[in-house]
């Protein structure tokens, strides 16, 4: 979540909660509200980021599209293939504000890793065609991504999701749903596991705790972005990961889905992590709870899998 999404639901959640009350009785007072409540929470910056520099030669540009987009609608997507081609591969799903250029470093950094990663724009962000987004159409952009992973990597243990911020609620959902289809596929699965960072509870907690406030926000919240209720459901290893000094999205939100996730899962903390920093903050213990949840995934179903516990970076092995 960046700064600005806070900063302005903070300043103006009493005017928000106002206009509510004023176009109550109004006929289109649903349509204005949910479009002004969606406008506030993806808070989309258009053009390119002041700190990106232009794509590696090695990354191919994609157009993802469904049979009801039509014309005016796409998915603008960055396949980016690592060195070896038997690579375990990552669909990347981003938070709001920036788009693909604001979210290259990060990107970067699991290729860097040794992954392929297919990183896409949500319908609205970049260079992807569509009108303002709902948690419906990141949800539905999520699974037309999947898809075409599926085809560019078709082993399913080498598959992984991962999201950051808002985009880990939207992995959380695709997760879920890829379990609720293994369990209707007899324990098929259709991918490694899920690497969660910088990601909350529900939309209404992460905004409830910003803003500091006891106005009845759940009940204003059309997008919902419930993963505390969803992560039970996921039938794959799961690696949360946040920052300890994330001034938007506190890490208790992040050890309360751990808490609710199941079996095997692992939990990073890192000390002095930010809302976006924790992986080259921390990047060995990062790679390295990435590997244990590789490693994860092969335990047979019938076995009993080791529980994990929270683990907490010391100061001295947080990398400088």
């Amino acid at each position: 979540m960046p700064t600005r999404l806070f900063s302005r639901l903070k300043a103006h959640w009493l005017r928000l909660l106002c206009m509510t009350l004023v176009i109550l009785g109004m006929p289109f007072s649903c349509s204005v509200l949910k479009h002004e409540e969606r406008t506030l929470l993806f808070q989309i910056e258009p053009g390119t980021a002041s700190w990106y520099h232009g794509l590696p030669a090695d990354v191919e540009e994609l157009e993802l599209k469904a049979p009801n987009f039509g014309d005016s609608q796409n998915i603008h997507a960055w396949w980016w293939p690592a060195a070896k081609a038997s690579a375990p591969a990552v669909l990347y799903l981003h938070g709001t504000r920036w788009n693909l250029t604001g979210q290259f470093f990060r990107i970067e950094q699991l290729h860097a890793m040794g992954f392929s990663v297919l990183a896409i724009d949500y319908r609205g962000f970049g260079q992807s065609l569509g009108s303002l987004p709902s948690e419906t159409s990141v949800y539905e952009d999520a699974r037309i991504a999947w898809a075409r992973l599926k085809t560019l990597q078709p082993d399913a243990t080498k598959r992984l999701l991962y999201g950051h911020s808002l985009g880990g609620a939207v992995a959380i959902d695709l997760a879920a749903e890829l379990g609720r289809d293994a369990e209707r596929d007899g324990g098929k699965k259709q991918a490694r596991g899920l690497i969660i960072e910088s990601t909350f509870t529900t939309l209404a907690d992460v905004a409830t705790a910003v803003a500091n406030t006891s106005l009845p926000v759940r009940w204003l919240l059309s997008q919902k972005f419930d993963s505390i209720d969803k992560i039970a459901e996921i039938h794959m290893p799961v690696l949360i990961v946040h920052g300890m000094d994330d001034p938007y999205v506190p890490s208790r939100f992040s050890e309360e889905l751990y808490q609710a996730a199941r079996e095997p899962k692992r939990l990073l903390l890192v000390p002095g992590g930010t809302h976006n920093n924790s992986m080259s903050l921390g990047r060995e213990a990062y790679s390295q709870a990435i590997q244990t949840l590789l490693k994860s995934g092969r335990t047979p179903a019938s076995a009993a899998a080791p529980v994990e516990k929270p683990f907490v970076l010391k100061q001295s092995s947080v990398a400088g």
